[in-house]
């Protein structure tokens, strides 16, 4: 048996399979405090889409989403399903520019449950300067336009903003087991890689925070630099070649 675990804490169903595992891969450090570490290989999480260090063309990605590189990009991003808060946020921000134009472009992707609803806010409250869809069809091109992520933490999430070595600034999930996107996004902001705000904070403080970060380039260098080291870009060849390991000293 070989697992994986994708985030920082580990799950329950995890902890009871690693009592019996030849191998665990894990995506983050320090796991030890929940298995052996003589079972432990770091070897972060498999990717799937276009992803890699290099990343996109910028001026590509602006291109597809109707974008200008006059007007630093926010992206916003909150799942397949989206999420509530998230929304809300744009929603709030919306409303307070007044009509105005925004100051910022912002990419954002409300999920399919919200859809309708978020087309008809925005249909009722026409602000230029914003990409609207339930779904983000090319990652590679949102990232590569993006000067900022407004993101949920999940495993997948995280490890693909390291990848592409994007300053993000977290809200977590508070509805999922044991907490886990909080201390997936802790794992990151504790070594300067990303800022988090609390779900319930989300509407009154994100958007202030997040133009803070764009009006401090600094910040915003050292945040890259601190999370495109905690990239894996090669995580599938290593959990293979684990697995791989594990077959031949079965043999």
């Amino acid at each position: 048996t070989v697992i994986q675990e994708q985030n920082s804490y580990a799950g329950v169903t995890n902890k009871i399979l690693a009592k019996g595992a030849r191998r665990i891969c894990t995506a983050y450090e320090g796991m030890e405090r929940f298995f052996p570490a003589a079972k432990i290989s770091l070897t972060g999480n498999p990717l799937r889409g276009r992803f890699s260090k290099e990343g996109a063309d910028r001026a590509e990605a602006l291109e597809y989403y109707g974008l200008t590189p006059d007007l630093p990009v926010i992206l916003v991003v909150g799942g397949s399903l989206g999420t509530r808060s998230l929304n809300e946020m744009m929603k709030a921000w919306i409303l307070a520019l007044e009509g105005a134009d925004a100051p910022v472009q912002v990419i954002w992707q409300t999920g399919k449950y919200y859809e309708r609803e978020m087309q008809a806010f925005l249909a009722a409250h026409p602000v230029a300067n914003i990409w609207q869809g339930a779904f983000i069809d090319r990652m590679d091109y949102a990232y590569a336009a993006a000067d900022l992520v407004l993101s949920r933490s999940g495993a997948g999430t995280v490890s693909e903003l390291c990848l592409v070595a994007k300053p993000v600034l977290f809200v977590p999930s508070p509805n999922v087991a044991e907490d886990h996107q909080t201390k997936n996004a802790m794992a990151l902001a504790d070594r300067g890689a990303a800022l988090v705000v609390p779900d319930r904070e989300a509407v009154a403080r994100v958007f202030s925070e997040a133009g803070r970060l764009l009006a401090d380039d600094a910040m915003r260098s050292e945040m890259e630099k601190n999370i495109r080291a905690l990239a894996v870009a090669d995580s599938a060849d290593r959990v293979a070649d684990e697995i791989l390991k594990v077959v031949k000293r079965s043999e």
